[in-house]
């Protein structure tokens, strides 16, 4: 066959056009059931103790649309489409959001140490080292004079140790304070001014356009390792606390039971409301989990374990969906449950 001009010029049509569906990305963000991973390979605590049954980290697959994948979400079943800047601010790269991810698994690592190993009365020593800045919102004040990784050890003359100690000293101010705050950048520290602002999505909150984690330092004994690779985000949580502690207990806090769940967890043990909590129940049930723990703020409108003991009807599972506030919630349960 005889290629003309013509042949070319529509095979290099169809290449772009196959190109543009496949790889270009849309304004738009996609969430859809993930995983529901064993924590044994993922969580060790040196000489810690095995169990018969598994804790279960459970996660959601994410990411910014192809027209293809648009098109796929629209007909699938169990998948969202978001507006992209309802899920990455508008002035973070996709870098930065991934990076806070990142940070805010860390965090959630840390905070999970702290509950588990506090709970089962083992050594631990934590020191407090300000806050680091995980992103930075473009337009606000922060922007000209702060980056990501910098450390806030203090604030007009006071020291910082915990992020809520920043935050709750900026929310008794008003738009058009200036604040000093100290700063340490590559292992130099100086003192910066910014005006406060409004935010523009929220009159009634001043800020300088920060997100920060708390930099502590956190030792314990006996040693744990955490190997989570590219999973991000603060969800795994209470799943991380239940294993650390079931490793550290010589009883097999598992009974046999595949154990999932989601919530994020803080330093006091609290277990926090997520997003995508649907998702993680249909995971969970395809890995054939037999209990999920889902945080319950009776508060709260639709609270995750109101949309996941509904997500398990709809869905005909066996799975038991138990509702928890805190780290200790969730401990009892198994520690009075029988054997699989």
């Amino acid at each position: 066959m005889r290629f003309t001009k013509k042949h070319i010029i529509a095979l290099i049509l169809v290449i772009g056009i196959a190109f543009f569906i496949s790889a270009y990305k849309l304004p738009y963000y996609i969430y859809k059931p993930g995983d529901a991973d064993a924590l044994n390979p993922i969580v060790e605590v040196k000489d810690g103790y095995q169990s018969e049954g598994d804790m279960h980290l459970v996660t959601i697959r994410g990411g910014q649309a192809t027209p293809v994948q648009y098109l796929w979400a629209k007909i699938l079943p169990n998948q969202d489409i978001l507006p992209l800047n309802e899920v990455r601010p508008e002035g973070v790269s996709e870098d930065e959001y991934f990076h806070a991810q990142l940070q805010m698994m860390e965090n959630s690592q840390e905070a999970s140490t702290v509950v588990a190993y506090e709970a089962a009365n083992e050594d631990i020593s934590i020191d407090y080292n300000g806050v680091y800045i995980v992103s930075v919102v473009e337009g606000m004040p922060a922007e000209e004079v702060l980056q990501m990784g910098d450390r806030i050890v203090g604030i007009d003359g006071s020291s910082i140790d915990e992020s809520n100690d920043l935050i709750e000293y900026v929310e008794n101010k008003q738009a058009g304070d200036t604040i000093t705050v100290d700063v340490v950048r590559d292992k130099k520290e100086f003192e910066q001014e910014i005006t406060l602002k409004k935010f523009p999505e929220m009159e009634n909150k001043v800020g300088i356009g920060i997100q920060l984690v708390t930099d502590r330092s956190v030792e314990v004994d006996p040693e744990v390792n955490f190997s989570s690779g590219n999973i991000g985000g603060p969800s795994a949580g209470l799943m991380f606390s239940l294993e650390i502690y079931d490793q550290l207990s010589e009883e097999d806090l598992t009974k046999g039971y595949q154990i999932a769940g989601t919530g994020e967890v803080d330093y006091q043990g609290n277990v926090l409301r997520i997003g995508g909590v649907d998702k993680k129940v249909i995971a969970a049930d395809q890995e054939g989990c037999d209990i999920f723990f889902a945080a319950n703020n009776e508060e709260a409108e639709n609270s995750n374990y109101e949309v996941a003991l509904k997500t398990a009807e709809e869905i005909g599972t066996d799975m038991q969906i138990v509702p928890v506030q805190s780290f200790d919630d969730a401990l009892q349960y198994l520690q009075n449950l029988g054997p699989s």
